[in-house]
């Protein structure tokens, strides 16, 4: 399955507390930081939520 490097672009601040829950539940621990993810439904709807928060990219298809 392929993977993910999502990185933590704009700061939460003035966003709705849902917004930086989902960056915590993302792995982020400060701004521009970068976090990698297998691909699955699960991480590209939180991707979603913080689409305007963060730069994502795929960097691997993995073992095929």
């Amino acid at each position: 399955m392929a993977k993910l490097r999502i990185t933590w672009r704009k700061s939460d601040i003035g966003y709705a507390k849902e917004q930086r829950r989902t960056l915590k539940a993302l792995g982020f621990h400060r701004l521009h930081e970068a976090v990698e993810h297998e691909d699955s439904p699960c991480i590209r709807g939180m991707i979603a939520k913080v689409s305007h928060l963060v730069k994502t990219e795929v960097i691997g298809n993995g073992p095929e």
